[in-house]
C-alpha cells in the first residue's frame, strides 16, 4: 500500500507487518478500509492501544480500556464500552490494533490473562 509516496507493507489481513511505519495518515487509510471516518474521538484511543501494547506486549481487552477509558473521562465504564463497540461494529480489539498500527492480535487473551492473575495473585518471595 501506497501512502504520501511512502511504501507501507501490510499482511494479508491488512495489519501493518512493520508497527513503527504507523503515522496518522496511514490510520486514515487503514480506517477507510473498516469503513470507519475517524474524528478526534477516536486517536485517544489509539493512543491508550498503543502505549499498553507497547508496556505488555499485548493489546488490552475491552474491559481494561472501557474502565481506564472511564476513569480518565470521569464516566461510567458501561457507557465507554458501548461507545466503543458503535465505534467499533466489527470487532473492537480487530478493529482498533489494525488502525492503529498494530499486529494481529494473536494470544491476547491468554497474555491478559496471566497478566491480570500476576496483579491478583503476585508471586510469593521467600522469607
Amino acid at each position: 500500500m501506497n501512502i504520501n509516496n511512502k511504501e507501507i507493507e501490510i499482511d494479508a489481513e491488512g495489519y501493518l507487518v512493520h508497527p513503527e511505519n504507523w503515522d496518522k495518515e496511514v490510520a486514515l487509510v487503514l480506517a477507510k478500509s473498516e469503513n470507519i471516518t475517524l474524528t478526534d474521538a477516536y486517536w485517544p484511543i489509539f493512543d491508550f492501544m498503543r502505549v499498553y501494547y507497547n508496556e505488555h506486549g499485548a493489546a488490552p481487552d475491552v474491559q481494561h480500556t472501557a474502565k481506564q477509558m472511564g476513569f480518565d473521562l470521569g464516566v461510567d465504564k458501561k457507557v465507554v464500552k458501548t461507545k466503543l463497540f458503535k465505534m467499533f461494529p466489527y470487532g473492537y480489539v480487530k478493529q482498533t490494533c489494525k488502525i492503529a498500527g498494530m499486529r494481529r492480535p494473536r494470544a491476547g487473551v491468554q497474555v491478559k490473562t496471566t497478566y491480570a492473575k500476576s496483579l491478583i495473585h503476585p508471586p510469593v518471595t521467600g522469607g
